[in-house]
């Protein structure tokens, strides 16, 4: 993980991960935040998106074609280590059927305390996943 001397650019798709902070630059100055680069190109990025009184709450993105490098977990693991100096505590919210994300934050040293419930507005959508997902271990 790493902060380079000029922000670079995410793909479009997944510049969500720096809208709220006023784009790469943005939070490359916060210090909330760091990613995996090479040679210019970012690869991974992590940062704290939402911040309470104790708590950061993680979010993470990697580029699709380097998924496998654990890139994520590498980047988590850093931010969190950030987010203990700072005297919080990091925290990681995901959907019960993101196995990935769980997967993730699991690796990371996260432990579920609880599940949520997401309510979306519109007609509801139930897949086979959904209520056939696998668990995560607690």
């Amino acid at each position: 993980m790493g902060r380079p001397s000029r922000p670079a650019a995410l793909h479009p798709e997944n510049a969500w991960i720096h809208t709220s902070r006023g784009g790469p630059g943005g939070l490359a100055a916060s210090g909330y935040g760091g990613a995996a680069f090479a040679e210019g190109a970012v690869l991974c990025v992590a940062c704290s998106s939402f911040r309470g009184g104790a708590y950061e709450d993680i979010v993470v993105v990697t580029v699709p074609d380097r998924r496998s490098e654990r890139l994520a977990l590498a980047c988590v693991s850093e931010l969190t280590a950030d987010v203990r100096v700072r005297g919080r505590t990091a925290s990681w919210c995901c959907s019960h059927d993101d196995r990935t994300g769980r997967l993730l934050a699991w690796t990371a040293g996260f432990r579920l305390t609880r599940e949520y419930v997401h309510h979306f507005t519109g007609r509801a959508r139930v897949t086979a996943r959904a209520r056939d997902s696998t668990a995560v271990p607690t």
